[in-house]
C-alpha cells in the first residue's frame, strides 16, 4: 500500500464511508476473521467468538487509544427486529453496541441472549412467592410444569 492511500486509510471518518475489506486474526479465538459472509460492509467483532477490539469512540472513527479486547455481554433488539451485541471493554468498561453480522455464531448470539433467564439476580423460589402474595394460579411445583394437579 502506498504511503498516500495509507494515509488516506487512516484520516477520520475513513471507515465510515469505506468499505473495511481486511482479514484479521481474533485476539480471543485465535480464528481468521474474513469480511466475506458478514452481510454488511463492515465487519467489526468475530464471527465464531462474537469479541471486538476497542479502536473506535464513534463507529468507523478508529479514534480510541485504549485498543482492549471488547467482550459481548449482550444481545438487544433494535428498532425494525434487527438484532445487536453489546460489548464492554475489558480494558476501560466502555460500552458500545454492533449489529449481528450474517456469519455470526448463532449458538453464541443465543447463550449470550439466555444468560439473564438462566442467572436471574435473585433466587428462582422467589417467583414463587411473588406469584402466591399477587394472589395467582401460577405453581412451580414439579406436577405444575406437566400440566397435572397437585392433590393426588
Amino acid at each position: 500500500m502506498n504511503r498516500e492511500n495509507k494515509r488516506k486509510k487512516f484520516e477520520k471518518g475513513y471507515y465510515k464511508t469505506h468499505p473495511c475489506r481486511e482479514s484479521f486474526t481474533c485476539k480471543v479465538c485465535g480464528r481468521l476473521v474474513t469480511p466475506e459472509g458478514a452481510g454488511s460492509d463492515h465487519r467489526n467483532h468475530c464471527p465464531n467468538c462474537l469479541a471486538s477490539l476497542h479502536v473506535d469512540l464513534e463507529p468507523g472513527d478508529r479514534a480510541s487509544d485504549c485498543g482492549g479486547i471488547m467482550e459481548p455481554v449482550a444481545v438487544w433488539v433494535r428498532g425494525k427486529g434487527e438484532w445487536a451485541v453489546i460489548h464492554r471493554c475489558r480494558r476501560c468498561g466502555s460500552f458500545s453496541s454492533n449489529r449481528v453480522a450474517a456469519d455470526d455464531n448463532p449458538m453464541k448470539l443465543m447463550s449470550i441472549a439466555m444468560k439473564p433467564l438462566g442467572q436471574p439476580p435473585f433466587p428462582l423460589e422467589y417467583l414463587q412467592e411473588m406469584t402466591d402474595r399477587m394472589g395467582g394460579q401460577g405453581d412451580l411445583s414439579p406436577w405444575a410444569a406437566k400440566g397435572e394437579k397437585g392433590d393426588g
